[in-house]
């Protein structure tokens, strides 16, 4: 069986995102005092630790505060998300706020839990019980029928040993599948990027099949990072559901600051994004924004050109290719798809796009085959002569992969300017065999050499 699943439920503001961010030992969730900043379900993988020997792994998921009043009518949908989280689980942690004490909404998650979560074993958690002089209000949770609570802080991790015991008690680690190496289970890291209202939330539904994000026509919807990790084919993908992105300047307040930040620390631990672009109306400068944010990272991407079905009646796809040239510039080595991800259109062709960038990134290339290909372009055209001197390129070697970087030893770097470079890579597209994929160049010149290059070089005349 795989890991077990346990689910953190509870009204807003009790702490659940803070739960989670600490027992996962870095911020996964966005914490914030706003009630219903988190509403799809956040998950990630956590170690339970065991004296003198290895941890137990579980996957941990945060949920939307149930009850929430939000202010885009979303609270149906996000009770759903709740649901769907407790069904996955097998565990659920019930987390009250010790310092308010119970009120009526605790009570109805209660009632919701002893019909949903059926036979699963449920720990109830009084949260912000910073320091033993607080434990006794935290007994005041023993109304809602489920036991002594667990008594924690999420901020001071007051009594988190109790807390991993009561674990271990109520799962049956024996049952799941701990004993293989999952840090690699994630597959390949997909993510999905845009600006607001693009279809991002849509398309990683469509591409997991089934509503693991919210969907709605309101911006704003998605606020935090999720990753939704699926199984197309035989292949593993963590589709990346991320916020969209805006102008800098018209980020309101501190969710959208932090939403934006993880939805561009996405880009830097993908593998592969897919940049939607909204075909219904024009590029913007967020499309530009993103573009240069994947171009500074070496992302490897697939256009994803969303919404076609709005917009295939004003324009034929080479009609629409020719104005993304025109408008979107950084990306033209990029390959294209036209996807409508509302009727599930385009979404096969948009993995296998992915997978295959993946696997251009991932080549390594001989260092023979890469030399005669730069010999190629060099009498094809050499960089200019400039301070009387002549320029000359020794050779040339692949250094790492995603991105594919190469390295190109020359007499003197000076003499390869920023354009002579870049002419370079253009020219290595039409041979090497990661060619839709960013290509990292360095020039190094004989200052920069090791008495051992410098040797190999001088060897091979």
């Amino acid at each position: 069986m795989p890991l077990p699943k346990i689910a953190i439920v509870g009204r807003p503001n009790v702490g659940k995102s803070s739960l989670m961010n600490r027992l996962a030992g870095r911020k996964i969730s966005i914490v914030d005092p706003t009630a219903g900043v988190t509403r799809d379900r956040v998950s990630t993988k956590i170690e339970i630790p065991n004296e003198g020997r290895d941890p137990d792994l579980a996957i941990l998921i945060d949920t939307g505060g149930y009850g929430i009043q939000d202010s885009q009518q979303l609270t149906a949908e996000v009770e759903q998300q709740i649901a769907k989280g407790l069904a996955d689980a097998d565990l659920v942690m019930f987390v009250v706020d010790s310092q308010s004490g119970i009120v009526p909404l605790d009570k109805t998650v209660a009632k919701v839990l002893r019909t949903s979560a059926g036979d699963k074993p449920i720990i109830l958690v009084a949260n912000k019980v910073d320091a033993d002089n607080l434990e006794p209000a935290a007994y005041d949770a023993m109304q809602l029928g489920f036991g002594e609570p667990v008594k924690v802080s999420a901020t001071t991790k007051h009594n988190f040993g109790e807390l991993y015991r009561a674990l271990k008690r109520n799962i049956d680690f024996k049952q799941f599948d701990i004993s293989e190496d999952h840090e690699d289970d994630s597959g390949v890291l997909v993510a999905v990027v845009g600006k607001r209202n693009a279809g991002k939330s849509t398309l990683v539904n469509a591409l997991a099949g089934e509503e693991r994000v919210i969907v709605s026509e309101k911006e704003g919807t998605t606020r935090d990072s999720v990753d939704v990790r699926c199984q197309i084919d035989s292949k593993i993908f963590t589709l990346i559901d991320t916020a969209g992105v805006r102008k800098t300047k018209s980020l309101a307040g501190d969710i959208e600051y932090y939403s934006q930040h993880r939805s561009l620390r996405s880009v830097r631990r993908a593998d592969v994004c897919l940049l939607l672009i909204d075909s219904s109306v024009p590029i913007s400068q967020v499309d530009h924004q993103l573009v240069n944010e994947i171009n500074k990272h070496y992302r490897p991407t697939v256009v994803v050109i969303n919404k076609w079905d709005l917009a295939e009646q004003e324009h034929t796809q080479e009609e629409y290719v020719e104005y993304l040239d025109d408008s979107l510039k950084g990306l033209t080595f990029a390959p294209i798809v036209f996807t409508s991800a509302s009727n599930n259109e385009g979404m096969a062709e948009a993995l296998a796009l992915a997978m295959n960038l993946y696997e251009q990134a991932n080549h390594r290339m001989g260092t023979s085959e890469l030399n005669r290909a730069v010999e190629e372009i060099a009498k094809e055209r050499g960089p200019s002569n400039r301070y009387g001197r002549h320029a000359k390129m020794y050779y040339a070697t692949q250094t790492n992969v995603n991105p594919p970087t190469i390295v190109l030893f020359v007499n003197d770097a000076d003499l390869f300017d920023r354009n002579y470079q870049q002419y370079v890579i253009n020219r290595l597209r039409d041979t090497v065999p990661f060619s839709e994929v960013p290509i990292r160049l360095f020039v190094r010149g004989k200052d920069k050499m090791s008495a051992e290059q410098r040797k190999d070089i001088k060897a091979k005349g």
